[in-house]
């Protein structure tokens, strides 16, 4: 594993409501790997949390982290090291076509004696693309978090993922669930059936067709788009779960500036991650897995305008539930499937008391 140097940004947070703003002049802006971001959204910085008030009293807090590059046989995995280096972690993982910056707004509010490790998954954000040829699928992906524990000699986990993370959290615990000491499953438990057998088909050409554009290089960038724009692309593809004013979070790290339009931006992460292969776990496969995670801490929050945790998902979770104090499901009023940025003072309302009960300071045992 390499770090390429400690970096920080300021956090000014709202006493009474926890909310935020990213002082963009104080984040290093080295080390970037992504090559010639627009300067306009250099200057600009990311909110971490959009307030209107200004005469609250504020908290200003140092959030510390580290770039690091953890290596892979096809090239590395990128993340941020937050907060203490001296513990393990909480591994935190994103979402379908997100990246790290999901984690921005919720990250200061936690606990600030243990760390978080937020990486980004092959082909999203910073990380490496897997080879030409070599599909990208959830399965696989579970892969990635023994690989983390492995380079950092870790025999336990403590996961915290957002949709896609949030089922490879559920997979790996019921593959390994000695290895892991509990679960933040932000708006998903189980990943949606595929209803319409014809969408992998679908997405089978898709596919084939990206992997031709990159090889052939007959049309060497994607689509393009002002940065404004793209903020309502995102905006609108997420059915506004990533709203206008929080989609720098996720932009920071997957734009690129185009070398045909060079007043516009396109997505830098593989388009190949697109045409996925969801990994469809039927209805008993499901009950065993939960039977094996059974009395683990496990946390699920869910947004309430969310399909992602509805009927399907009553089983596994009677069956977590089942004579498990440590079990806590939690509905946030209003909020979409990314629960964790717009909602992020609720959701560490729950997640933080429960990171303190299942991994408590060293300080409070003594």
């Amino acid at each position: 594993m390499t770090t390429t140097g400690q970096h920080s940004v300021t956090v000014c947070i709202d006493v009474d409501m926890g909310n935020g703003k990213l002082d963009s002049s104080r984040e290093s802006r080295s080390n970037r790997h992504i090559p010639k971001i627009p300067r306009q959204f250099i200057e600009t910085g990311r909110t971490l949390y959009s307030r209107h008030d200004n005469n609250l009293t504020k908290k200003v807090t140092r959030l510390v982290y580290d770039e690091v590059k953890i290596p892979a046989p096809w090239g590395y995995i990128s993340g941020r090291w937050y907060g203490n280096r001296t513990e393990r972690p909480i591994l935190a993982i994103h979402g379908w076509l997100d990246n790290l910056g999901t984690f921005e707004r919720l990250i200061p509010l936690l606990p600030d004696y243990i760390g978080v490790l937020c990486i980004d998954l092959p082909g999203h954000g910073r990380s490496s693309r897997f080879p030409a040829g070599v599909h990208y699928n959830v399965y696989d992906y579970v892969f990635i978090i023994p690989r983390v524990m492995k380079e950092f000699g870790w025999s336990k986990v403590s996961l915290m993922g957002h949709s896609l993370g949030g089922v490879m959290s559920f997979m790996y615990a019921a593959m390994a669930p000695t290895t892991v000491d509990f679960i933040i499953s932000l708006d998903v438990l189980l990943p949606r059936r595929i209803e319409d057998p014809s969408k992998l088909f679908k997405d089978i050409e898709g596919y084939l067709v990206e992997e031709r554009r990159q090889a052939d290089g007959t049309h060497p960038e994607p689509p393009s788009f002002t940065l404004s724009k793209m903020r309502n692309v995102l905006a609108r593809s997420s059915n506004n779960s990533i709203p206008n004013n929080l989609a720098d979070h996720m932009l920071h790290r997957q734009v690129a500036k185009s070398q045909i339009y060079p007043e516009k931006v396109f997505f830098s992460r593989d388009g190949r991650v697109k045409f996925y292969h969801i990994f469809d776990i039927e209805n008993g496969l499901a009950a065993e897995m939960a039977r094996r995670i059974q009395k683990k801490p496990y946390l699920v929050i869910k947004g309430s305008l969310s399909p992602f945790v509805g009927p399907r998902c009553d089983e596994a979770i009677s069956i977590l539930s089942q004579d498990n104090p440590h079990f806590e499901f939690y509905e946030v009023q209003g909020a979409k499937h990314h629960v964790h940025l717009h909602a992020a003072e609720e959701c560490a309302r729950y997640i933080v008391p429960f990171i303190r009960n299942h991994r408590p300071s060293k300080s409070s045992k003594l």
